[in-house]
C-alpha cells in the first residue's frame, strides 16, 4: 500500500476544520450532525493482493453459476404439471442470464434437470430430478417459515435509500442477493405486508416505499450495544472490524490514518445527516458502514461490484464509491474470479458470530453440491459411450476375421 501526494488539481493535504466531532440524537428518527467537517487528505493506493481463502469460498463463486439454474428450476416448478417443453424457455436465454443455448445449458446439469420425450410435440421436455424436487421443497419451506426475516432485509435495503423508496426494477436486480424468488416483486401487494407501499417515482417508474416507524439498528450498532461500546444515547466512535489478509503490511502513515479513521463518529446508514460534508472523513466512514450493512443483508454476504454500483444514485453514495473497497482492504475483499469483480464482506467469514447467517444459505449450499454431481454423471456417460463404441469396433473386427 502506497501513499501518494495526489494528482494535478490536488494542492493541499489537509483541509480546514472547526469544532470537535460530536453526534447528538435530537429524537429517534433524526440525526443532527454537529461535527467538524475535516478531511485529512491521505491518498491511499492499494496494490491488489490475492487471498486464496476468499477466492476459494465455494458458496460465493458458484453463486453466479447457480443463479440461472435456479431460474430455470423456477420455470419448471411454475408449470402445473411440473414439466415443460424446451420451447417454453428456449427464447429466454438473455432474460435468465444463460450465455449459451438453453437446451444445451439444461443438458449440462443432469443432476438437476431430467430430459425425456414429452406427451406433446416432437421436441425435448424437461423436469426436475427427485433430488432437485426435494431441495425445491426445502427452499419453499424457507420462504414460508422465514417470511418476516426476508421482508425485514428488503425493508432495510429500502430504508438505506435517500428517500426511503427504490424503483421496482432496482429491487428486482437485488432479489437474488437478498434471497427472494425472482418473481417476488411482480405482485408486491400480494407478497408484502402493510409496511410496504407501491409508489410512483420519477421517469414514470413504479417503486416500493417503506414508512419508517421506529429506529433501525445496523449490525455494527447491535454488536456495539452487545459489547457495551454504544451507550444508547450519544453515538460513540464505533470501530468497523478489520481483518487483514496474510502478507498485507501497512506503512506507519497508513496505520496512523486507519487508527484515526476508526476513532471517527459512526453514522448509521438508516439515519439522515444532510449537513455531512461529502468529502469529510466521517462521510467516508458512513459510506464504508453503509456498504458493510448492505453486504450483511445478502445470502453470501457478497455481490458483484457492478451490481452494487447500480445502487449508488439511490443510496446517496459518492461517484467514486468503488474507491471505498480499494481503500479498506481489511473490511472488503475484491475477488477477480469468474471474469468479474466480486466484493466480499470479510467479517462474515472471519467472525461467524458477528453477522447472522441468512436463512437460505444452507439450501443454496445444498444446491451447489447437487450441481457438482452433474460433472460425475456426464463423465460416467462419456466413459460408457466410449466403452460401447470400443465394443462395437471389436465386434466388427472379429466379424471381419471370420
Amino acid at each position: 500500500m502506497i501513499i501518494g501526494n495526489g494528482r494535478r488539481n490536488l494542492k493541499q493535504r489537509i483541509t480546514s476544520s472547526s469544532k470537535a466531532p460530536l453526534f447528538a440524537f435530537l429524537n429517534q428518527s433524526t440525526l443532527t450532525c454537529l461535527h467538524s467537517q475535516k478531511h485529512s487528505y491521505t491518498n491511499v493506493y492499494m496494490k491488489w493482493k490475492k487471498d486464496s481463502y476468499f477466492d476459494s469460498i465455494e458458496s460465493i463463486h458458484k453463486s453466479i453459476e447457480l443463479k440461472p439454474i435456479i431460474a430455470l428450476k423456477n420455470c419448471i416448478t411454475a408449470s402445473p404439471e411440473g414439466r415443460i417443453p424446451i420451447s417454453d424457455v428456449s427464447k429466454k436465454g438473455l432474460q435468465l442470464d444463460i450465455p449459451i443455448k438453453v437446451a444445451r445449458f439444461l443438458r449440462l446439469y443432469p443432476s438437476v434437470f431430467e430430459e425425456f420425450t414429452g406427451p406433446k410435440y416432437n421436441m425435448p421436455w424437461f423436469r426436475l430430478t427427485p433430488e432437485a424436487v426435494m431441495l425445491n421443497d426445502e427452499e419453499q419451506a424457507v420462504y414460508r417459515d422465514y417470511k418476516a426475516d426476508l421482508q425485514e432485509r428488503l425493508k432495510k435495503l429500502i430504508l438505506m435509500s435517500v428517500e426511503n423508496r427504490l424503483p421496482l426494477k432496482v429491487i428486482q436486480g437485488m432479489l437474488w442477493y437478498l434471497g427472494f424468488p425472482d418473481d417476488y416483486v411482480r405482485n408486491p401487494e400480494g407478497n408484502l405486508d402493510g409496511c410496504f407501499k407501491v409508489v410512483e417515482m420519477e421517469d414514470g417508474l413504479k417503486g416500493l416505499a417503506v414508512v419508517k416507524s421506529e429506529k433501525v439498528l445496523s449490525v455494527l450498532e447491535r454488536n456495539a450495544l452487545r459489547s457495551g461500546v454504544d451507550n444508547g444515547g450519544q453515538m460513540d466512535a464505533i470501530s468497523i472490524p478489520l481483518f487483514p489478509s496474510k502478507g498485507l503490511r501497512l506503512r506507519t502513515k497508513i496505520l496512523d490514518w486507519l487508527d484515526g479513521f476508526q476513532r471517527l463518529p459512526y453514522v448509521s446508514p438508516y439515519e439522515e445527516c444532510p449537513d455531512l460534508y461529502p468529502d469529510s472523513d466521517v462521510a467516508e466512514k458512513r459510506v464504508v458502514g453503509l456498504l458493510h450493512e448492505l453486504l450483511s443483508l445478502f445470502v453470501e454476504h457478497s455481490a458483484q461490484r457492478k451490481k452494487l454500483l447500480c445502487l449508488r444514485k439511490y443510496l446517496g453514495l459518492p461517484q467514486k464509491v468503488h474507491k471505498a473497497f480499494e481503500r479498506h482492504p481489511h473490511v472488503f475483499y475484491l475477488s477477480l474470479r469468474n471474469k468479474t469483480c466480486t466484493v466480499i464482506l470479510k467479517e462474515a467469514y472471519c467472525d461467524k458470530t458477528a453477522i447472522e447467517t441468512h436463512p437460505l444459505a444452507r439450501v443454496r449450499k445444498r444446491y451447489i453440491d447437487l450441481v457438482k454431481e452433474s460433472k460425475v454423471i456426464l463423465k460416467n456417460r462419456r466413459l460408457q459411450n466410449r466403452s460401447f463404441c470400443s465394443g462395437d469396433e471389436n465386434l466388427r473386427l472379429n466379424s471381419g476375421c471370420k
